[in-house]
């Protein structure tokens, strides 16, 4: 028996509570988990507090990530006892998810532990930072390099924003980062952003075109905020995309694009392939300052997680959010 929450949808009555289960109801897959850690993420409240359409079968087990050993395996890859880690691929939306304390799943969809990493540093980086460093190397593919310029950061201090910040300041970037919780401009700057500015900004509509200011831009937030950056952006300047915490619209022009050569860069962090992942976490090991963990994340319990995830809905979290779903 173990642990996990479980979301159940009965007619019109959606639950979500802390269940004992057993592993003859996980469903199908070729390695088996003893999860050690995994974490809360914007896809997780959604799934959890029932807000949004995440979940698409019931019962689920959410948690989009997970950190663990192999208990048992039918995989050559993959030996008992070794550690691993999971990102996207359904889990914890089709597929029962992380933030259990077992898991069954499809060895395609692990990689070893990187290197360097504990499995609570690991979830400690999280999708969020998975995603973000995917942001960060597709720019680079780009071309884009910090002697180009400012980098713009929106959804700064959520987990994406968060790390994307540390991440480019950490390779050389200067980093604004744009917020609408000003009061958390000491902690963006801790984190290594060189100005802080509202928001406010680039969540209305704005012109086509707007004044040249940025070299590139990860944006976590879509809508009008994500066409405004589009109209702000230095000529062949790139914005990776990666969210749509302020809407699935996308309400801009072609001006940039035909006028000043920007490009739109989208990021799939759920289903790279595994020599993509292999690279976002090695880049991650080599980059990441492991003391801006403790600034980032925070650790719960399996039961907090519950409700915590009304609290990330709500904006009230900045940051990581580790799950230890052993206590």
């Amino acid at each position: 028996m173990f642990k996990a929450i479980l979301i159940e949808k009965e007619s019109e009555t959606y639950s979500a509570r802390v269940a004992e289960l057993d592993d003859a109801q996980l469903p199908p897959g070729n390695v088996l988990v003893d999860v050690k850690y995994s974490t809360l993420n914007y896809k997780d409240g959604l799934a959890i507090t029932g807000k949004g359409p995440v979940v698409r079968s019931f019962p689920m087990v959410p948690g989009i990530d997970f950190a663990g050993t192999v208990a048992q395996s039918a995989d050559p890859r993959y030996a008992v006892g070794d550690a691993i880690v999971l990102n996207g691929w359904g889990v914890g939306e089709q597929h029962w998810g992380g933030l259990a304390q077992r898991a069954r799943v499809k060895a395609d969809w692990l990689i070893p532990l990187p290197a360097g990493l504990t499995p609570r540093q690991t979830m400690a980086v999280g999708t969020a930072g998975y995603t973000a460093m995917l942001c960060i190397l597709a720019l680079e593919r780009h071309g884009i390099g910090p002697s180009h310029g400012d980098v713009l950061v929106t959804g700064a201090s959520g987990g994406v924003g968060s790390f994307a910040i540390a991440l480019l300041a950490q390779r050389g970037y200067r980093v604004v980062a744009s917020t609408g919780k000003v009061q958390e401009a000491d902690y963006l700057r801790q984190l290594g952003a060189a100005d802080v500015i509202d928001r406010a900004a680039f969540t209305e509509p704005g012109k086509p075109l707007q004044k040249e200011r940025w070299a590139a831009a990860i944006d976590s937030v879509g809508g009008h905020t994500l066409a405004n950056v589009c109209a702000s952006l230095r000529a062949n300047g790139a914005v990776a995309a990666c969210g749509l915490a302020q809407g699935m619209e996308l309400p801009a022009t072609v001006a940039p694009f035909i006028l000043r050569g920007v490009s739109l860069l989208g990021i799939n962090s759920v289903t790279r392939p595994f020599e993509e992942r292999q690279e976002a976490w090695q880049a991650l090991a080599h980059t990441l300052d492991l003391t801006t963990l403790d600034t980032i994340t925070r650790e719960i319990a399996l039961a907090e997680a519950i409700p915590a995830a009304a609290d990330l809905l709500e904006g009230r979290v900045r940051g990581r959010i580790v799950v230890d779903v052993n206590r």
